[in-house]
């Protein structure tokens, strides 16, 4: 016998009872409500009857999942059981309204810098800030290493509310496409969103760019309409095509891109180097400067976005020198000191576009050679592995191809991928072991060079078959430089 509920009904019960939400049925106890997610590889409805016996009192399921016998359990059907988690989750942390604005970055490139950029331009302006990315989790009295760029919707509000607790007056969060399409900020009302870039990535999930697109766009185009605050980088074909869709979308360029009927935010390089940027800013009426120890293009691009985000969400123009302090984050252009005259950095860039990037600032900034050590991510979008050894080959002097992440491919097999793209290079070394490749790297570099080691950023792991294992590319980097 089922009895049937309606969602409202169980929202009210959520709220009033704080009922525990699962997803995984076996952490479900008595009078818990499980959520039966529909999945790629295993649906979730077929899980509704192990819940039922470990005690659930409530099951949310599609309707092709209603189990015939629930033991006494209310059922809730609903069309799309990921957002409907999100609306119960929501009403279980009484996070519909936070009483603080939620800042989501989306982007292919850029989002972890630009996150940690606007957290400190908040702060450095006097607010009490929050912050979920890729890095860590962490606001007063709390602070986390990340298992995932965007955590799972359940434990999102429980966050926001831990937040509203500590007394965060605004809170920044990296929202990957993954996250937008699987619905995991369902529930979470967003005040403003930045995008910086949309370019070839997570394809193997996608498919093609405009689905990676559309699942980008959730973030901007759901938002309320009288709050809709965006800033959108307009250098971008596919920002440009988002921008005009915003009521108070801004844009913002370093390349001096101008969008009919919009307001753009236009930043000028004055100086670029290896002791960072000096720009130069101008947006409705107003002028301004602004040095940052960043160094390359892409970071002009990061800065011009924060700035046009916080001034969109009221911030003067004074407070835009907060930036000036911002050192980096972890594993995003990290340079790694010594003592033999050697430019060391550990950068996260994994795909074409960030590798180019990133590549292309360490070639402008004048070192004597590029040195570049990277490889790809296996059961990724393989298209790209060519196009990542392309981006080496245009403005790295040496390229030294390993191994990044292979999961169940094999490492050589991944490298062979990439091998096309490095067929015009001059000076290729391969070698599938990391350590081996960056000791490599670390030998043949010579005082006045740059060395990249790219892909895996602020990660202490690789994960090779489907077990995960301690690798650090700095704690490397630091025991081989300690010993040249």
């Amino acid at each position: 016998m089922k009895s049937t509920l309606s969602f409202d009904a169980l929202a009210a019960a959520v709220r009033a009872g704080l009922l525990n939400i699962r997803i995984d049925s076996r952490k479900v106890r008595q009078g818990d409500v499980f959520v039966a997610l529909p999945g790629s590889s295993v649906d979730g409805g077929a899980f509704i009857a192990d819940a039922l016996e470990r005690g659930a009192s409530y099951v949310v399921c599609r309707p092709c999942s209603v189990p015939v016998q629930t033991g006494g359990a209310a059922v809730v059907v609903a069309e799309d059981p990921r957002k409907a988690l999100g609306l119960l989750a929501a009403a279980r942390y009484d996070t519909a309204d936070t009483g603080f604005p939620l800042v989501g970055i989306t982007g292919t490139n850029g989002k972890t810098t630009c996150t940690y950029l606007l957290d400190h331009l908040f702060r450095t302006a006097g607010h009490v800030t929050g912050l979920l990315g890729t890095v860590n989790f962490r606001w007063p009295g709390h602070d986390e290493a990340a298992p995932m760029t965007t955590p799972d919707c359940v434990e999102l509000h429980s966050m926001l509310s831990d937040m509203r607790d500590a007394g965060v007056e605004a809170a920044f969060m990296e929202v990957s496409s993954h996250a937008l399409d699987q619905q995991r900020v369902s529930g979470a009302r967003f005040a403003a969103a930045l995008l910086t870039n949309l370019t070839q990535d997570h394809l193997d999930y996608h498919h093609d760019m405009e689905a990676y697109f559309s699942a980008k766009s959730r973030l901007f185009l759901e938002l309320p309409d009288e709050d809709k605050v965006c800033a959108v980088n307009a250098d971008d074909p596919y920002g440009r095509r988002l921008l005009p869709q915003l009521g108070r979308g801004v844009g913002y360029s370093v390349q001096g891109t101008v969008v009919p009927d919009c307001q753009v935010l236009q930043a000028t390089i004055l100086s670029s180097g290896p002791d960072g940027l000096h720009l130069s800013m101008d947006f409705e009426g107003k002028t301004w400067e602004l040095r940052s120890p960043l160094v390359g293009a892409f970071n002009a691009s990061n800065l011009a976005g924060v700035q046009a985000a916080g001034l969109a969400m009221g911030l003067p123009v004074e407070a835009m020198q907060g930036l000036a302090s911002f050192s980096g984050v972890p594993g995003r252009m990290e340079r790694i000191e010594n003592d033999k005259g050697l430019n060391v950095f550990v950068d996260y860039a994994h795909t074409p576009d960030a590798l180019e990037n990133v590549l292309r600032a360490l070639r402008a900034a004048g070192f004597a050679r590029v040195i570049a050590v990277f490889g790809c991510g296996g059961d990724r979008d393989r298209t790209k592995r060519p196009l990542m050894g392309q981006a080496v080959c245009r403005h790295a002097d040496v390229a030294v191809l390993t191994s990044d992440n292979p999961r169940t491919e094999d490492p050589v097999a991944i490298m062979a991928d990439v091998k096309p793209g490095l067929a015009q290079c001059d000076h290729v070394v391969e070698e599938p072991d990391r350590r081996k490749a960056l000791a490599a790297a670390v030998e043949m570099a010579r005082p006045g060079d740059a060395v990249l080691v790219a892909g895996k950023g602020h990660e202490d792991y690789q994960v090779i078959g489907t077990t995960k294992i301690h690798f650090s590319d700095q704690e490397t980097l630091r025991e081989l430089l300690a010993c040249a």
